[in-house]
């Protein structure tokens, strides 16, 4: 008799397309920055405000995903995502002025965005237990997949039509896919042994590993935010051809979802907080090497690298966060994590566009996404290896 297919690998597959289709509309925002400037005149600081609301609303929904998924299941609160994530594109090509697109891109994206990734790599890791580092892996190389595929189509509509259909075509695009993956979600079955209780969020929050591990997620994403989000317009102003902006993007996001990749088929069942430290360290110096390229080819093999060490750090941190707080607590732990790390990403996004405005380069924005990398390090040094999970020492 044939066994049954394992259905975690279905629940693994629908949780990647998910997180493919919703990270990559999110950091599409970089392709619309032009366009964007150019048809509503708004300034670049400006528009870099609205990845700060975006990735503030992302924390915030992120922190009440993960514990809302713990206790109502993650179907529901993807299913909700979707929902907001499609109306809050579609809404996006309809605005008039820029407080409308804080609302719709900034607000209902964000927290659509924010039902998906805590939730879905939460899921995984429970469906995939004893391979948790796969399960971690595959889920975040939709991060680099999806803007891979996104960004060239989302360049397309723009130059074909203009960047009220490009958002009006994502939008629809993403209610589709969403929705129709999130039918195949279901919850992990009951561990054979009786889990004991889970760590309550006051634990959590006032344990030192918790803080270490926010606080290191926080300057990882302070520091790689500002290159990742003005990586395109940098090319730009480099090289001076409109028409090689895509390339340098899709370099990095190649380069991540490879990594990512790799990181599946050699990542342990566990992690600890020694396995971040390499890449972190690969971020520092490559954020810093920007300062130097002047040509398209310089500029695309630095993103290239720069994905990778992006892409080797970022499934960790969810898989270290178990190792400490258990299967349990892990939606609840993660999540205010995820709500940390967000801030720090929105805030070198946006630090990036106030940097370019005032001082027409992003030279000092590059320089100081290396000294928040090398903070990540020290904070990241700090944790040692859990001797047991937090409230059950």
């Amino acid at each position: 008799m044939t066994p049954r297919p394992y259905y975690g690998w279905v629940v693994l597959g629908a949780a990647f397309v998910i997180v493919t289709m919703a990270i990559g509309t999110l950091f599409s925002l970089a392709v619309f920055l032009r366009p964007l400037e150019e048809s509503m005149g708004w300034a670049r600081a400006s528009v870099s405000a609205v990845s700060l609301m975006n990735w503030i609303a992302m924390g915030m929904g992120s922190f009440a995903a993960g514990y809302l998924s713990d206790r109502f299941g993650t179907r529901r609160v993807v299913l909700t995502g979707g929902a907001l994530v499609g109306g809050g594109l579609i809404l996006s090509g309809r605005v008039e002025a820029l407080w409308q697109f804080y609302v719709t891109f900034g607000v209902l994206v964000g927290f659509g965005v924010s039902c998906f990734y805590v939730p879905l790599t939460v899921t995984a890791i429970r469906w995939f237990e004893h391979r948790r580092g796969l399960a971690a892996s595959i889920v975040s190389s939709g991060n680099g997949l999806g803007t891979l595929a996104l960004a060239p189509l989302t360049r397309w509509l723009i130059n074909a039509y203009d960047w009220r259909m490009a958002f009006l075509v994502l939008g629809e695009l993403a209610l589709i896919i969403v929705v129709t993956m999130a039918l195949f979600l279901r919850p992990a079955p009951a561990p054979a042994v009786a889990a004991r209780a889970g760590v309550t969020p006051r634990a959590i929050w006032t344990s030192w590993p918790f803080w270490a591990i926010a606080l290191t997620h926080f300057a990882c994403c302070a520091s790689h935010s500002g290159p990742i989000f003005h990586m395109v317009t940098h090319a730009i102003e480099k090289d001076g051809q409109r028409l090689q902006q895509e390339p340098c993007h899709e370099s990095w996001l190649g380069a991540d979802a490879v990594r990512n990749h790799a990181r599946a088929h050699s990542a342990r069942d566990g992690g600890e907080p020694g396995d971040a430290e390499c890449p972190r360290r690969g971020e520092g110096r490559h954020a810093l090497l920007y300062v130097f390229p002047s040509g398209p080819g310089a500029l695309y093999t630095l993103a290239m690298v720069f994905g990778v060490g992006y892409g080797s750090v970022m499934p960790l941190y969810a898989v270290v966060t178990r190792e400490y707080f258990g299967e349990h607590a892990i939606g609840t732990a993660y999540g205010s994590i995820f709500f940390i790390s967000c801030i720090g990403m929105g805030l070198g996004s946006y630090a990036g566009g106030i940097i370019h405005d005032l001082f027409g380069s992003y030279l000092w924005l590059f320089l100081g996404s290396g000294m928040m990398a090398t903070a990540a390090i020290l904070l990241g040094a700090s944790l040692q290896a859990p001797r047991a999970e937090i409230g059950h020492a």
